[in-house]
């Protein structure tokens, strides 16, 4: 089995604030234009999350660059991309910074910035896929920029709002914070009210519904029904939104596929390797990669 290229982790900087980020790359080095894949992880996710760096190597296997990054206010730090040690930075994340990073991300491969070499990426073949909150994000993305040509959700939210009752808003805004348990780490991870602030200013731009209602690209929604986060009606609700829209809904798989963090061996599970065969299948019809 081949071991793709990697072009380690590169650095990002935004205008809008001022955390550097990382992002990552792997491809198979053929001097072919490979259409290209950004990933996007989830809440309390990383870009080295458990079986990620396992699934970007086979997409890079099958005729891809597969890039993925750590959204700059995710908790981790470049020099610690797998531990979450900037609380501070996550409790002030939001939905904007979180889609203007993964813009910064997209124009650093438009442009021809990062270390890949133009004879191996194709960057107007590109696809976005996302996890859990991440596939919301990919969602709103898709609707707002044509550069995107595919859209694939992994166990996608599918309504920012809804998350919040109202009772629970109340004690957020008064307190101004609230915590969030990491069961992993034990960590007890705060989350500022600006995040409820920041999604209400930019209700337009943040409704997934409408996002969903307007893409012009394909969409692939995949979700497990054993999915203990997020249940699997919200892949329905997602998949209805879009007239033509593919839906794939995996009997009893849970929220992370079979994975977990950190992952043994090289081995992934099967209910994620049942997730890349029905999205590298999809791509390849929408992005026709190896042409």
């Amino acid at each position: 089995m081949s071991t793709p290229t990697t072009t380690g982790d590169q650095i990002l900087t935004s205008s809008l604030h001022s955390r550097r980020f990382i992002y990552d790359a792997r491809y198979q080095a053929d001097g072919r234009k490979k259409p290209v894949i950004v990933f996007v992880h989830g809440f309390k996710g990383f870009k080295d999350w458990g079986t990620f760096t396992l699934i970007a190597d086979e997409f890079a296997r099958q005729g891809y660059v597969f890039a993925k990054l750590n959204l700059s206010h995710n908790g981790t730090t470049p020099e610690h991309p797998l531990d979450f040690v900037d609380l501070e930075a996550f409790g002030h994340n939001n939905f904007i910074l979180e889609l203007d990073d993964l813009s910064i991300l997209i124009n650093e491969l438009e442009e021809g910035k990062s270390p890949i070499p133009a004879a191996e990426m194709d960057p107007n073949r590109l696809a976005l896929i996302g996890h859990s909150r991440g596939g919301g994000l990919v969602l709103l993305k898709g609707a707002e920029d044509p550069r995107v040509k595919a859209v694939v959700t992994w166990a996608a939210i599918h309504n920012l709002e809804q998350r919040w009752p109202k009772s629970f808003l109340d004690e957020w805004k008064e307190k101004g914070v609230v915590h969030i348990p990491n069961a992993r780490t034990g960590q007890q991870m705060p989350l500022y009210y600006q995040l409820v602030e920041n999604f209400r200013e930019n209700k337009e731009r943040l409704d997934i519904p409408a996002a969903v209602a307007r893409m012009q690209q394909p969409l692939l929604v995949i979700h497990g029904t054993g999915d203990e986060t997020l249940p699997s009606s919200m892949a329905h609700e997602i998949a209805s939104w879009k007239k033509g829209s593919e839906l794939l809904i995996l009997p009893d798989a849970n929220h992370t596929f079979g994975g977990a963090h950190p992952w043994p061996g090289d081995q992934l599970p099967a209910d994620t390797t049942e997730v890349i065969k029905a999205t590298a299948a999809f791509l390849q019809r929408h992005l026709n990669p190896r042409s």
